[in-house]
């Protein structure tokens, strides 16, 4: 098929370059040039495992096409994927500012029937916005051209989203029409060979399916969170607790691992546009706006404990902290509400020096707090550790869940971790000779 797919985000690249892989032939459009011209070599400015490999062979066979024309991709396609950014405002609101300018541009430059389907993640309602959007542009220019809007909501895990396209639990699409559905059916067919992935709902239903889905995950781990919060106080070991309630077929383990909260594009924005749609429509969503305070405070848990813990020692002004992951969570150089950002400026603000390290976010972290007094970013794991009060983990990628523990005990001037992802046994920990401190269970001292 001839699909156009507008913006080159995680959800734009990734179906771009997994519809490709398929045979379909893609034009992929974004309005920065130098993002175009770096895709256009064959390289990715995101990221995210698998992805650029996918880029290159589909772009060297010609089933790949990057532009910043969107007229380019409109005269060829015969589906039009709008998958911009759909940030969220400081009031919580959902920005559909770029949505709407795409949906205003298809109008004013469409010359022949196009199935236009939201992908970004929008409220309820937005397909009906861009169906009027649409409409309104074509009737200014005194044209009349048939065309469709469809819900199709991403459920992409930054990290896997590659393996989680093509090997997709379901594909929502919302549409009242028989054609558009079975457009988008053989489109997707190649992703579910071995069984019917496709379920076809309203409109409304699909928009409001991909906030339902992500807001459960978050009360998840919002919930997961404050039962270890629990714990610490009672004496007893979430680890024990999790491995408990997760052998519960309907509970299950994935979602209930404590932490220091979850971040990224997705959960904190998603929940905080629900709460907002409810409220708009007249209803307290007061579960959901429990989730997303519980995940604010959740994000202070770890910075709580260090503060606590120099606080006898005259504080942690003029101390040194090694931290050990900036990105929201492993596998992504995405720092979006990410706890380790969190972390870092409220203990330089205290007059602490934070020496940070990440695989992949070192780049994008020094592009969002590099400035800030106290903050140095370096390229090393174990170079953070020299001469520190402390180590904190707070992203839990493979390379910290096995460390030197002999070389970290050396380099530091104490034996003193904060584990923020519960990566460590604190049976191990004492035998070593740490003072340890995680999320749920009780500290060795």
């Amino acid at each position: 098929m001839n699909v156009c797919i507008v913006g080159t985000g995680y959800v734009g690249l990734v179906s771009a370059a997994c519809f490709a892989e398929m045979g379909n032939n893609i034009i992929c459009v974004d309005v920065n040039p130098k993002v175009v011209e770096t895709l256009r070599s064959g390289k990715v400015h995101i990221f995210e495992p698998g992805l650029e490999d996918l880029v290159k062979r589909n772009t060297e066979q010609g089933r790949l096409i990057f532009t910043t024309d969107l007229g380019e991709g409109l005269a060829v396609s015969e589906i039009v994927f709008i998958t911009v950014g759909t940030p969220c405002g400081d009031d919580g609101s959902c920005d559909l500012s770029y949505v709407d300018a795409v949906a205003r541009e298809i109008g004013q430059r469409m010359t022949s029937p196009k199935i236009v389907v939201d992908k970004s993640t929008v409220p309820v309602g937005t397909a009906d916005r861009v169906r009027g959007i649409i409409a309104d542009a074509l009737e200014q220019r005194g044209e009349s051209i048939d065309f469709d809007v469809v819900s199709n909501p991403e459920f992409l895990k930054e990290g896997d989203a590659v393996n989680d396209f093509m090997k997709p639990d379901r594909v929502i699409v919302g549409t009242e029409n028989d054609d558009s559905a079975q457009a988008l059916q053989v489109l997707y067919g190649p992703f579910a060979r071995n069984r019917e992935k496709l379920i076809v709902m309203g409109v409304r239903s699909a928009e409001m399916t991909k906030y339902a889905a992500n807001c459960m995950l978050a009360t998840k781990i919002s919930f997961i969170n404050e039962v270890a919060n629990i714990c610490e106080r009672v004496g007893a070991n979430v680890s024990e607790v999790r491995a408990g309630i997760g052998s519960d077929s309907r509970i299950g383990y994935s979602f209930i691992y404590p932490g220091v909260g979850y971040g990224g594009s997705c959960f904190p924005k998603d929940v905080k546009a629900l709460i907002g749609t409810a409220a708009e429509n007249g209803y307290d969503a007061r579960l959901i706006r429990s989730v997303d305070e519980v995940n604010n405070a959740q994000k202070r848990v770890l910075s709580d404990k260090i503060k606590e813990y120099f606080e006898p020692q005259g504080g942690v002004k003029g101390r040194t902290l090694a931290m050990w992951g900036i990105a929201f969570k492993a596998n992504t150089d995405d720092i979006r509400e990410a706890s380790a950002i969190e972390v870092i400026k409220e203990l330089t603000a205290l007059g602490m020096t934070v020496r940070a390290f990440d695989p992949e976010a070192n780049e994008r972290a020094r592009e969002e707090v590099g400035h800030l007094d106290g903050l140095d970013i370096l390229d090393d794991q174990y170079a953070v550790l020299d001469g520190a009060d402390a180590l904190a983990v707070v992203t839990d990628w493979n390379q910290f869940r096995d460390p030197d523990f002999e070389r970290i005990k050396r380099d530091m001037k104490a034996p003193l971790v904060f584990d923020g992802r519960n990566l460590y046994l604190p049976e191990r920990m004492g035998q070593a000779g740490f003072a340890y401190f995680s999320i749920g269970r009780k500290p060795v001292k």
